[in-house]
């Protein structure tokens, strides 16, 4: 496990498109519950037990993380074991945390176990601003002084945190989070308004209440926290499937799949995602737990606007953009939330696809074939697209810093393998 850790070398993908795939797919855990669970898990005062928990280099990057606590680890199957007992308060300003954006959670979390953190600014995909002054803003309501000292953030709260009514600006996942794992140990009532309200965020709320939270309200605008003073792992938390991974695996099978099964999905949580592919006239069944995807020949453009859940997810916009290239008439895609979120369109016009920005708005006509190019995956998303681009394509597609992609698709080679892709990793 250490060298796997370890490993930040770079990797290409190799595709050679034009297969048609068809079979099963299992989609992993959510990597956005995942990569807050495991920073929430030091929280706890005994040992606590993750179940499907995805193959992603960002779990890997966390768990190395923790190490650097004192906090030990272990990762099998799909099975993560977390020992915080031993656990250290130390500063995080390593280069571990400005590789990783979700080591922001490491905020909430230390705030929240000791009063106290350091943490470096955290990187992460490049897809625009992500600002975190409502996280900011909560922590110092709950009693915390935040400052900036030369790019590491320092909150301290010396006599302890208290419960606070906070209005989020805007309904960030990110500070939502992080300021559940503030108040779940500040005494007295948070109550938290405008918070986000995604499946992710119940996820979280759910394994934090196992360990003897008292959070109610998760999924909804408004989330209200009774702190505790001890938390402890009880039972095994078994994580929810990855409703990006989800849609990702759906486009790729309506863009080039020739009957395939996606299996472990819970659809509820993709349902402005089934809209528009239904929209787009995607054959679909969609069972209790999986979703069979037909072949569907005849496809028309549709307009997608991403929204705060339950709106389209920003996230899939990428993974649905080769698709759409596959259908008839005019399409347009907004980003409303990161409408920078572009940098996979001048790889895929590489590839022959004929889509432009204008105004941060992205135009797509019908491309009758794409052809095997050499392209960059810059971020997690924009991989994934070209991913599925590079299946659909005539002959090789090299995609560069492919590591990417391996922040967020479990398994992904294995799994495209087992569909009839031709597909392998291999170093820079």
């Amino acid at each position: 496990m250490q060298s796997e850790r370890g490993n930040l070398k770079m990797k290409k993908m190799l595709i050679q498109g034009g297969n048609l795939l068809s079979g099963e797919v299992t989609i992993g855990g959510a990597k956005n519950s995942t990569v807050a669970i495991i920073p929430a898990a030091i929280l706890a005062e005994s040992k606590v037990v993750l179940d499907c928990v995805p193959h992603i280099k960002d779990v890997n990057s966390l768990l190395s993380i923790l190490e650097d606590m004192s906090v030990s680890s272990t990762f099998a199957d799909d099975t993560v074991e977390i020992d915080p007992t031993h656990i250290i308060s130390t500063p995080l300003p390593s280069g571990k945390i400005q590789s990783l954006r979700a080591s922001y959670y490491f905020m909430g979390a230390l705030l929240g176990r000791f009063g106290e953190a350091i943490v470096g600014l955290p990187g992460g995909d490049d897809i625009g601003p992500r600002p975190i002054d409502q996280h900011i803003k909560g922590f110092e309501a709950l009693g915390a002084t935040v400052t900036n000292n030369h790019g590491a953030i320092q909150i301290k709260a010396p006599n302890g945190l208290h419960g606070a009514k906070i209005y989020l600006d805007m309904a960030s996942v990110g500070a939502t989070i992080n300021l559940l794992l503030a108040a779940v140990r500040a005494e007295g009532q948070t109550v938290i308004e405008n918070a986000a309200r995604e499946p992710e965020i119940v996820d979280i709320a759910t394994f934090l209440n196992n360990m003897g939270a008292k959070i109610r309200g998760a999924g909804t605008d408004i989330i209200r926290i009774d702190g505790v003073e001890h938390l402890y792992g009880r039972n095994t938390h078994t994580i929810i499937p990855d409703r990006i991974e989800a849609g990702t695996y759906l486009s790729m099978a309506a863009a080039i799949g020739d009957g395939v099964n996606v299996k472990n999905i819970i659809s509820e949580h993709m349902d402005a995602y089934l809209a528009k592919l239904e929209e787009m006239g995607v054959k679909m069944d969609v069972k209790e737990d999986s979703i069979f995807v037909y072949p569907s020949p005849n496809l028309k453009m549709v307009q997608i606007k991403t929204m705060p859940y339950p709106g389209f997810a920003t996230d899939l916009q990428q993974p649905l953009t080769p698709l759409l290239l596959k259908a008839q008439g005019e399409g347009i895609v907004v980003d409303i939330l990161y409408p920078k979120r572009t940098r996979h369109v001048p790889e895929l016009i590489r590839m022959g696809a004929d889509i432009s920005i204008e105004n941060d708005v992205i135009i797509l006509h019908h491309a009758d074939k794409l052809q095997g190019a050499e392209v960059s995956a810059d971020e997690i998303r924009g991989g994934a697209c070209l991913m599925i681009a590079g299946l659909m394509a005539n002959g090789v597609t090299t995609i560069d810093n492919a590591s990417n992609i391996l922040r967020g698709y479990d398994r992904v080679v294995d799994k495209l393998t087992g569909l009839g892709a031709i597909v392998k990793m291999v170093e820079e």
